[in-house]
């Protein structure tokens, strides 16, 4: 008797494993960067270990540099994020290690900026990973308390021919600077 339709088994799937620890097999690579008050630079570093385009999703792992900034924004799909060491404030609240954030989708937050230590974090996104914002000057009015320039963001290559949105809420973000 054929129980596939009970248990939901797909025959020749298996479990796929990756590590953090796995040096040169999964690439660190910056997706944002920003030139601090002291003319340092500091970037987001992402660890992509599964990115999937059917059904879509992506889990990866995130170091951001002691004193990164990410704008308040919301991805188009639900997004959990677990601290694993260090911390960040996310809109003004202390997170962390152990830290679990839920971003239903629809809902956004931040901005994050990362503490002295940087913050090292578990993410997953589960279906479209991009993100949206659409409140540039939370974003601006933090850069300008902590002397901060955002850099052009790094490029990144997405799957499935899917279009890098990033430079979207730059150019709006630019565009709110200079009506000011």
């Amino acid at each position: 008797m054929d129980l596939s339709y009970v248990t939901g088994r797909v025959p020749g799937m298996e479990p796929r494993f990756s590590s953090q620890d796995q040096e040169g097999e999964i690439p660190w690579i910056p997706v944002r960067s920003q030139r601090n008050a002291d003319g340092s630079e500091s970037h987001v570093w992402e660890k992509w270990v599964a990115f999937s385009v059917e059904p879509m999703y992506l889990a990866l792992f995130a170091r951001w540099d002691p004193g990164m900034i990410v704008r308040k924004h919301g991805h188009f799909s639900p997004h959990v994020i677990t601290v694993l060491s260090g911390e960040f404030t996310c809109g003004g609240r202390l997170c962390k290690t152990g830290t679990h954030i839920e971003l239903p989708l629809g809902a956004d937050f931040g901005p994050f900026v990362a503490g002295k230590e940087g913050v090292e974090l578990y993410e997953v996104m589960m279906g479209d990973p991009r993100s949206w914002s659409d409140d540039p000057e939370v974003m601006e009015k933090v850069l300008r308390e902590n002397g901060v320039t955002v850099l052009p963001d790094p490029p990144i290559d997405l799957p499935a021919g899917l279009e890098d949105l990033r430079n979207v809420y730059a150019k709006a973000e630019e565009g709110n600077s200079q009506a000011k």
